[in-house]
């Protein structure tokens, strides 16, 4: 191969890169996005009151039990109750799996199952399970028993936790008399 050839094939080396640095150059010139003012995205923050506190939310209140009661389903309590057949059993004389059996809870004494094992704060609560206490229990458990070994996060909806207290107190060989709809309707007012 002589000079001239060899300088032919190096000249077009040359040529096509700088033809490709070039077109880079070019390309980065017409698409290049414009740099914002401000790095970053904007986040809507809700403003605090004065105080630096958190903003006041309105507490509210769980309508009267008795009220609920009066109203509940036992077959729409039957269906709610599945959340709680993860751990516990409804049969008579069924097993305890992570928590007791709940036949014949409603109006049993606290911590009275025999042969499981109760958490501290439970047994010390003392008393029977009236349904009130279970309607607040399963509203929020380490709301009402700090301590309490129940790990349940609750169930927020008023009439889903009185279908659940007329399911249980179904689940029982002497049920507690709940309100009727007649008698609730006084102590509503």
């Amino acid at each position: 191969m002589d000079s001239f050839e060899l300088n032919k094939v190096l000249g077009a080396i040359l040529g096509t890169c700088l033809l490709l640095v070039t077109l880079n150059i070019t390309a980065g010139a017409i698409f290049t996005p414009a740099k914002p003012a401000k790095p970053g995205y904007e986040i809507a923050v809700p403003e605090r009151p004065e105080g630096g506190g958190q903003p006041a939310a309105a507490p509210t209140e769980d309508p009267p039990l008795a009220s609920l009661v009066a109203k509940a389903d036992v077959g729409r309590g039957e269906k709610s109750a599945q959340k709680c057949a993860a751990c516990h059993t409804f049969d008579k004389g069924g097993r305890a799996l992570v928590g007791p059996n709940l036949w014949g809870v409603v109006g049993r004494p606290k911590a009275s199952l025999p042969g499981f094992n109760y958490s501290a704060a439970l047994k010390a609560m003392g008393g029977n399970w009236a349904p009130d206490d279970i309607y607040h229990f399963i509203a929020n458990p380490k709301g009402m028993i700090p301590g309490t070994a129940m790990t349940f996060a609750g169930i927020p909806r008023p009439s889903e936790r009185a279908d659940i207290i007329a399911f249980l107190n179904s689940k029982s060989d002497t049920p507690v008399q709940l309100p009727k709809a007649a008698e609730a309707a006084p102590a509503a007012q």
